[in-house]
């Protein structure tokens, strides 16, 4: 970021045209690309980018009206007047689906023509016509075959809307309409069942003449037919968007609903798995017509109550321009320490983590910015890919905005989002700092520097320049943690502050300034005068809405909560005034950039000169971009929610325990690992959110049942999804810095992983020693349910030394302590290179430091199956445990320093 200072002239502008602005804009267009190579999204041009564009917005629209009114809408239209619109649960969570599953088909193509069925249907055709003639019939109709199905479904180069897509797209919208329009019916078929529905025929009596006569299609119910589709419409929206293997899964579990009941009760262990005969009807009644589960139960709950207003919010940070500004942060605050473009990164992954929480997108971003810098100070290009990938999955796990898997804990455990942050601060500190040490010592073992002061922005002007990017995050944690506001009125009151921040630094300088705040203070003033003597609002005066006249002291405490509102209405009135102003702190993303210069050319007039209109794409961009972002992770949760769906309808999730706790023989130990596992085996390609749902399903309830508590055990499944980004053979993130480090793939993801294998030691220590993660075991803990037998430390348990330094101050420094002893032994090095014996040394001592419990339990497990009791105090043991691995960390460390100065 540039910090020279344009000149203040309210008749200048501030024009994305010179040199630095062009090359931001052209990266950003290359790291767009990018992401959608690897996401496999459209690159759509002309009406179907607007359409789509459009209905980005509309999507936005809609949420942003659900955040601040819930499910009762008002709005206000011309002629028409006030439009009141009340939704149910139901019918708002199939609204939310149906507009993701419309963006899907608009965004995702079907096919390529590169998948396995088409590479053999082409093997198939290419073999006929060389057998045959070009003449002969067959090959004829082979050939009208195969032009119909490519223009059917194939876009082989990611720019055409297939007719296949206007189909699904039409049947979407078809079942949307119905929950609206027939919300009375679907209350009543709860009841009586989907067989009580009215005919198709009833519906589109247009129809009667084909199907009237048939048994079957001619009496089959609207709802069921539209539940079938819908429930295949999502299970192709998560082929597009999540790949096939997730699909297969969720189908699997469908099939297993249906069919689950031809198992035998006798057969063992497997016998555990038979469940009751359930019809087409009860499923797809428990699927499709249900907020508890299936496809609009708890995870699409969340997803419109708190997921969605949270990613919009990351857009609009990161369309504001506050992205590039971290990004630069970090640098001036580490570039010049040893090894400083890659602790800058993973400063800027944190950052950014804060507004995206995907890895990917996170990975790509900044990676496009930081890893070139990292391969320049003398990283290797699969290191550099490594640092960005590790950090940036990290995202997900870091406080205050985390990965929307944090806002589905939330749910499942009953926990204030103010808790979910307390509880995950520390883990996620402590794994941010094993990346920072590792790439410290990989410094060291190269002898790589930090930048030339001359290459740095300075630190003073740059944060001066931008310190208004912190402001809303800071906002945000006032409002969930001091406020204790619910997560969707936190989201709220934060975007509206951000936008209002952003309206009022964009109509700022000092020509405007006095505009600025007079119009300000009268818009204020105006707003105290109709509330003291009419009541209302200046808009709801206008429309006619009467209230009783208000005291001087509630007219303040009504119109202060607005001061947004005012800001954006006044800065906008500034900019009426004055339209060319220009800012001198306001640096746009460079995607607003491109649209605006798109924009202007495309309509040949001056349209970019003028501030409001840039403003006004800024917010249009910003509700486009969180609306594609969001899309992916309504179909995951929507899809995933198919496989709690089943399980509950099916009866399936206490017996689905009791095979879990037989197969691990008892031990705490082997169902950590097995849930492990199976986190990175199931998250290996697949959104962390959907792994979270799946595991938390099946694995949850038994992490409980042996005394786990019940947000540790969440935790501990996340941290194992996150871990799957970087796991190689399907290292998603790993893959994506890879693409832009250009370096070896796997490589890059068996150093990320590495990088990263504190993540993978840390939810052992936390689980085992809750303390780490600011639990605290009741009083009256055996009187409550497994479930309610930890809360969340207050200050005053700090305060009690006695509880407070063995179960929260020695473990939290051990795990610190122990992942430094892990890095050295992952990278080899200390104050010289480690002999292989020093490095076996320090993983002993890493472990000991870190998870002292997880061998002290290994080992009792061990003794109970061999029949064996050991009547030894645990808490002595680990302390024990733990000090001879500082031990032997304090020797290494001490020798292998001896071994440097010789």
């Amino acid at each position: 970021m540039s910090t020279d200072t344009p000149p203040e002239d309210s008749n200048s502008t501030t024009k994305p045209d010179n040199n630095s602005t062009t090359q931001s804009v052209s990266d950003t267009e290359d790291t767009t690309e990018l992401i959608d190579e690897i996401e496999r999204r459209r690159s759509l041009t002309g009406v179907a980018a607007i359409i789509t564009a459009a209905i980005g917005v509309l999507f936005s629209t809609f949420q942003l009206l659900l955040a601040a009114q819930s499910f009762t809408i008002t709005v206000w239209a011309p002629i028409i007047g006030t439009i009141d619109i009340s939704l149910q649960l139901l019918q708002a969570n199939a609204i939310h689906v149906v507009f993701a599953l419309v963006l899907t088909f608009l965004l995702f193509p079907a096919t390529m023509g590169e998948g396995f069925i088409s590479r053999a249907l082409g093997r198939a055709y290419t073999t006929v016509t060389d057998t045959l003639s070009e003449s002969n019939p067959l090959t004829q109709t082979l050939t009208v075959v195969a032009t119909a199905l490519r223009w059917l479904f194939v876009d082989p180069h990611r720019r055409r809307i297939t007719p296949f897509d206007g189909i699904s797209i039409t049947a979407a919208i078809l079942a949307a309409t119905y929950f609206i329009t027939d919300f009375e019916e679907i209350q009543r078929m709860r009841v009586f069942g989907l067989e009580s529905g009215r005919p198709v025929v009833d519906i589109y009596p247009v129809l009667d003449p084909l199907f009237g006569g048939m048994p079957v299609i001619g009496d089959i119910s609207y709802a069921l037919l539209l539940g079938v589709i819908g429930i295949l419409l999502v299970l192709e929206a998560t082929r597009r968007t999540l790949g096939l293997p997730l699909m297969l899964i969720v189908a699997t579990f469908i099939v297993y609903a249906r069919w689950g009941y031809l198992i035998s009760t006798t057969t063992p262990l497997l016998g555990l798995l038979a469940i009751p005969e359930l019809t087409w009807p009860d499923i797809i009644q428990n699927l499709w017509y249900n907020t508890e589960n299936g496809v609009f139960g708890i995870p699409v709950t969340v997803s419109v109550s708190f997921i969605y207003i949270f990613i919009l919010f990351g857009a609009f940070l990161e369309m504001s321009g506050a992205g590039q500004w971290f990004i630069d942060l970090a640098y001036a605050l580490t570039g010049r320490q040893k090894g400083g473009p890659a602790k800058a990164s993973i400063l800027a992954s944190g950052f950014m983590g804060t507004i995206s929480g995907s890895s990917i997108a996170n990975t790509v971003t900044t990676g496009a910015f930081t890893i070139p810098l990292m391969k320049q100070s003398g990283y290797s290009a699969e290191f550099s890919g490594a640092v960005e990938s590790s950090s940036s999955s990290g995202g997900q796990i870091l406080p205050p905005v985390m990965g929307a898997a944090a806002f589905l804990m939330v749910q499942y455990t009953a926990t204030p989002f103010a808790d979910i942050i307390i509880l995950a601060t520390i883990p996620a500190v402590v794994f941010f700092f094993g990346v920072w040490v590792m790439v410290h010592l990989k410094a060291v073992e190269e002898g790589i520097g930090g930048v030339d002061k001359t290459e740095l922005v300075s630190l003073r002007e740059h944060f001066f320049d931008g310190w208004y990017y912190i402001l809303p995050i800071i906002l945000l944690l006032f409002y969930l943690i001091i406020e204790r506001l619910s997560v969707s009125r936190s989201a709220w009151f934060t975007l509206i502050s951000l936008v209002a921040l952003i309206a009022l630094v964009g109509a700022y300088n000092k020509n405007t300034r006095g505009a600025l705040v007079t119009s300000l203070a009268a818009i204020i003033g105006v707003e105290l005068l109709t509330h003291v003597f009419v009541g209302v609002s200046v808009i709801d005066f206008i429309t006619g809405v009467r209230a009783d006249a208000m005291s001087i002291d509630v007219a303040i405490d009504t119109v202060l909560p607005r001061i947004g509102w005012y800001t954006i209405a006044a800065s906008a009135l500034t900019l009426l005034i004055n339209p060319k102003a220009s800012s001198a702190h306001l640096e746009l993303n460079p995607s607003v950039l491109n649209t605006i210069e798109d924009v202007t050319s495309r309509t040949n007039t001056n349209v970019g000169d003028y501030q409001l209109f840039r403003l006004g794409t800024f917010v249009f961009e910003s509700m486009e971009d969180g609306a594609r972002t969001a899309v992916p992770v309504v179909i995951a949760v929507a899809a995933a929610g198919i496989i709690p769906g089943v399980i509950s309808v099916s009866g399936l999730g206490p017996n689905l325990t009791s095979l879990l706790l037989v197969l691990s023989g008892g031990s705490v130990v082997i169902m950590l690992v097995v849930t492990a596992f199976a986190s990175i085996i199931l998250g290996m390609g697949m959104p962390t959110t959907v792994t979270y749902i799946i595991l938390i399903s099946m694995l949850a309830s038994p992490l409980v049942e042996f005394g786990i508590p019940l947000l540790a055990a969440h935790l501990f499944i996340l941290y194992f999804g996150v871990i799957a980004d970087i796991t190689p053979p399907v290292a998603v993130a790993a893959y994506a810095a890879s693409g832009v480090a250009k370096s070896d793939p796997f490589e890059t993801g068996v150093k990320a992983f590495s990088l990263s294998l504190n993540k993978a030691i840390v939810p052992f220590a936390f689980v085992l020693a809750p303390g780490i993660v600011l639990l605290r075991r009741k009083s009256n803990a055996a009187e409550l349910p497994l479930r309610e037998r930890y809360r969340v430390i207050e200050f005053a348990d700090l305060l009690n030394l006695s509880y407070a330094i063995p179960e929260i101050v020695i473990p939290v420094i051990g795990v610190f302590t122990g992942v430094v002893a892990l890095g050295i032994t992952v990278i080899g090095t200390l104050y010289t290179q480690a002999s292989p014996v020093e490095r076996v040394g320090f993983a002993s001592s890493s472990l000991l430091l870190m998870s002292p419990q997880l061998l002290w339990t290994t080992v009792r497990d061990v003794s109970e199956f061999l029949g064996t009791t050991l009547i030894i105090n645990g808490s002595i043991i680990e302390l024990i445990l733990r000090g001879g691995g500082l031990a032997i960390f304090i020797i290494l460390a001490v020798r292998n320093r001896r071994d440097a100065a010789i």
